[in-house]
């Protein structure tokens, strides 16, 4: 019987070695520590903080949660503790946790995004910056930043003469076209792209008749909205040439592998962690035994390999 090949799961991602292609998506995972006694750390390769202002931030205000058919609405509003606390008093944990760290980075002007970005770069133990551009710049009348292609790129551009670190801007299904606002992010400096980011949203209480949250409009995520994120990915990973880290609804190597094959270099995974924290360990076995199966040396070999 020939002997299958041990498949190699690790993946380079804009220079940055990660051992495994499963990272912990922003805003679900906490500041890295909150899944210790939940997770198998050893299954993640990398994890993408809660999104970070230069002040700390409270957040909208409850109920700000709500479970949807196949899905889940949040309006926590960027809670956050701030650059300083962090660095302060969430870094030197992370550091410990021999995993690599991608801190995502809000504002509500492009100056807040280069600031923020000028802080990180010289922080040890930070792998990359990930842009969250789906806030609104207040200077333009709230539009979002990653709507806006010129809008996208600019803030790319501030981030990339700050920082050494690489960048990954997280892109909006929220465009009309996204190949365009991927490539502008690609000509302004960023080193990879993650997408996508929740999809704006809402429910109501027929009975009170009011909305289910107190921000009214909510990002959903989660499987409902992984088929949508699958084609973005394949048309982001078509238009360029920087690695694309593919986001929305996995909740297995299955739902994973339909990433990597749209071409992805590596996946987020976010909701599905409040269901099961095993779901890291399951996907990444899942992907090993799928490489021994059809004998496939690296995982790195399925990125954008879909079938005509």
């Amino acid at each position: 019987m020939t002997k299958r090949r041990v498949p190699d799961l690790s993946v380079n991602v804009a220079g940055i070695v990660f051992r495994s292609p499963l990272i912990a998506a922003s805003g679900t995972f906490g500041y890295g520590t909150e899944y210790l006694e939940l997770a198998d750390y050893e299954a993640i390769g990398g994890i993408a903080v809660k999104g970070l202002y230069l002040e700390p931030r409270e957040g909208c205000a409850p109920p700000r949660i709500w479970e949807t058919p196949s899905g889940m609405l949040n309006a926590i509003g960027l809670q956050g503790v701030g650059i300083e606390r962090f660095v302060e008093e969430k870094m030197p944990r992370l550091r410990e946790l021999n995993t690599r760290v991608l801190v995502n980075i809000c504002g509500s002007r492009i100056e807040e995004y280069a600031e923020l970005a000028g802080i990180l770069d010289s922080v040890d133990g930070v792998s990359a910056i990930e842009l969250n551009i789906s806030c609104p710049n207040v200077t333009e009348g709230g539009i979002l930043f990653g709507c806006d292609p010129a809008m996208a790129a600019q803030v790319t551009a501030a981030v990339r003469e700050r920082t050494k670190r690489p960048i990954i801007p997280k892109l909006s299904p929220n465009v009309t076209d996204i190949a365009t606002v991927a490539r502008s992010v690609e000509s302004a400096g960023a080193d990879a792209i993650s997408l996508i980011n929740t999809m704006p949203a809402m429910a109501i209480d027929v009975e009170t008749r009011r909305p289910r949250l107190s921000n009214v409009v909510g990002g959903l995520s989660g499987p409902a909205i992984r088929p949508i994120a699958v084609r973005l990915v394949y048309q982001a990973a078509r238009a360029v040439q920087i690695p694309v880290i593919g986001i929305g609804g996995i909740t297995s190597h299955e739902d994973a592998l339909e990433f990597i094959l749209a071409g992805a270099s590596a996946v987020q995974i976010g909701t599905m962690g409040f269901v099961d924290p095993s779901v890291w360990r399951k996907t990444l076995d899942g992907l090993r035994e799928y490489c021994r199966r059809h004998d496939i040396g690296s995982i790195d070999d399925l990125t954008g390999a879909l079938s005509p």
